[in-house]
């Protein structure tokens, strides 16, 4: 179903992409982007190394 209607009678009130997020789509939530994916990960991939060292390898 088309949201058409919906933005016309005033009943949508999501709000529209803005910044980085409105120009690319891999830099939306969950997304791709080297940049956004570094800060998610951010935890896990400060914990590898400790990981690979306490494998012994």
């Amino acid at each position: 179903m088309s949201m058409d209607k919906s933005i016309e009678h005033g009943k949508e009130y999501r709000k529209q992409y803005r910044g980085a997020k409105a120009v690319d789509k891999t830099c939306r939530n969950h997304g791709g982007c080297p940049h956004c994916e570094a800060g998610r990960l951010h935890k896990y991939l400060r914990q590898m190394p400790a990981q690979e060292g306490a494998n012994g390898k």
